[in-house]
């Protein structure tokens, strides 16, 4: 038998929902779904590990008088460019409030003012102060308080270590009706053997795929597994050409892709050249509050213009006591690696931050397979459009993670239950004996993404780019079939595969918008293109 074959198994675990992912999204959906149900959180390494814990910033919400909804959403659409959705952007928006005082009620402590307030603090493309955090660790704390409370929930069991492998569909499992998601099978780590979970709802919240460039600010967890997943069964995927980076990851030597949060540039940071003189004037009206897009584009341009290795953000003109209040992490990240951030420069440097595509989902984070969610990061909601305004991306989490337990529960309720499936069979495939062959496959992926399909692209790049990610992914489907697999070479398929979405959907957009910027098509064209990019592996 060939991997992959299948064979009728003795014993598969039965939830009312699976979450695969446990990050802002996942868990906020685990916490409400369990009122009603049992829940399974598949996490592929320590359950605390997600980019949710490596968010820096806060969540973006309206909750000082002086602020409105109204201007929230008109600062997203600003940001998005021309193709957000309206009606996803002020879903969020009236939902945010809400969503904080929740967060607030499970314990979480957000930084406050003396008088008691939660002090808002002003990021990157944002008309007012409305970005709660926790001093520079929001993430850190938010997906503690969710996760602590999860933990204490009956209804929910964590599976740690547990890597999806791809979804279980009922026509793949030879079963009659409407195809539908019924589970996924999944690689266990401390056995090496393939587990089936089913399902009455699957729910993807995998995060983004930051692994699949070079240089990236993600954790190495981030290889797009539920979006590939995705993919592969067929479901519709929308606007992947929308890669943003991060302008201020931080330059040095030593540190792995230590982000440089925004806030910093929120609170008064100036961006500057070598020289000292300020540049981020001559690119925008905001100068170095400008949206991401605009800033990354500005600092890879003058390192091209002067082949500087970085550009250096300022925050000298602050107290130093200020800086080691507001960003006790950063401020001693810094100084861990020789860096003073209150009397020199921050070097720093674009990185790949977060995925504004993904899988097609609607209001209810709903995809285009029945029984198939996915919300978070992994989903394009039409919240973000082009680009994603600074703070909305754990917003979103923990309104989608809300709203689609809402969901899975009418859609529980209607469900049959999963039925007997087949079991993976690995069949008579061997050991990998030259690992070699996937690291050096990664590393190709990743170094060929950033060369060709990074800030700044081309047609004739992407068409490089394509041409040699055909060749990856075929021999890579010729190793997938013929050795056992591990977490590794599952982790290649999935970058791999959304590599692949990347340069489509790049080449498909024949303009630049936000974040795709190709200088062979330097204009906006709203007349062809002031819409979603809409792909499938089907069509």
């Amino acid at each position: 038998m060939t991997p992959g074959a299948i064979r009728k198994l003795e014993m598969a675990e039965r939830f009312d929902t699976l979450v695969i992912g446990g990050g802002v999204a996942g868990l906020t959906f685990a916490l409400r779904a369990a009122r009603w149900g049992s829940v399974a959180v598949l996490t592929k390494r320590n359950r605390d590990e997600s980019n949710t814990k490596w968010a820096q910033g806060g969540i973006a919400a309206v909750l000082d008088p002086e602020d409105s909804f109204e201007a929230h959403v008109e600062d997203t659409l600003e940001a998005g460019a021309g193709i957000c959705h309206r009606d996803a952007v002020e879903m969020c928006v009236h939902d945010a409030p809400d969503r904080i005082r929740e967060l607030v009620d499970l314990g979480v402590a957000f930084s406050k003012k003396a008088m008691g307030d939660l002090d808002l603090t002003r990021e990157g493309g944002h008309g007012a102060r409305r970005v709660v955090h926790a001093k520079d660790l929001t993430g850190r704390e938010v997906e503690r308080g969710l996760l602590e409370a999860c933990e204490a929930d009956p209804n929910i069991q964590f599976f740690d270590h547990h890597t999806a492998i791809d979804l279980i569909l009922s026509a793949r499992a030879g079963q009659p009706g409407p195809n539908r998601a019924l589970g996924a099978w999944v690689l266990e780590e401390r056995t090496g053997r393939a587990r089936t979970f089913l399902a009455k709802v699957t729910v993807l919240a995998t995060g983004g795929a930051g692994k699949v460039y070079l240089y990236t600010t993600n954790p190495d967890v981030a290889t797009g597994d539920g979006l590939a997943m995705a993919w592969r069964a067929g479901a519709v995927v929308a606007n992947m050409e929308f890669y943003q980076f991060h302008p201020t990851c931080l330059f040095h030597p030593e540190a792995k892709s230590f982000l440089i949060s925004e806030a910093l540039r929120g609170e008064g940071g100036i961006l500057r050249r070598k020289d000292g003189t300020s540049f981020m004037e001559g690119y925008h009206r905001l100068a170095s509050l400008a949206p991401r897009d605009v800033t990354a584009r500005a600092i890879d341009a003058e390192l091209k213009r002067t082949g500087d290795e970085c550009v250096y953000l300022d925050m000298t003109h602050l107290p130093r006591s200020f800086l080691m209040e507001r960003f006790p992490n950063i401020y001693a990240t810094c100084k861990e690696y020789g860096i003073d951030i209150a009397a020199e420069g921050i070097p720093v440097v674009p990185a790949a931050h977060y995925q504004c595509g993904g899988i097609h989902v609607d209001l209810g984070a709903r995809t285009s397979i029945p029984n198939l969610l996915a919300i978070g990061e992994v989903s394009c909601t039409g919240l973000h459009g082009a680009n994603r305004l600074a703070s909305n991306s754990l917003l979103e989490g923990l309104v989608f993670g809300a709203r689609a337990a809402d969901t899975a529960r009418e859609l529980a309720r209607d469900a049959r239950e999963a039925p007997q499936v087949a079991d993976w069979d690995e069949g008579s495939a061997a050991q990998p004996d030259e690992a070699v062959v996937v690291s050096h496959n990664w590393d190709e992926i990743r170094r060929l993404m950033w060369n060709y399909v990074g800030i700044v692209r081309t047609t004739k790049r992407l068409e490089r780019a394509k041409a040699r990610l055909d060749l990856l992914r075929e021999e890579i489907r010729h190793y997938y079939w013929q050795y056992k697999l591990n977490r590794d070479f599952i982790e290649l398929r999935n970058i791999a595969d959304v590599a692949h979405m990347i340069v489509r959907c790049a080449l498909e957009r024949k303009e630049s918008r936000g974040l795709h910027y190709i200088s062979d098509f330097p204009e906006l064209n709203d007349a062809q293109w002031q819409r979603d990019t809409v792909i499938s592996r089907n069509g």
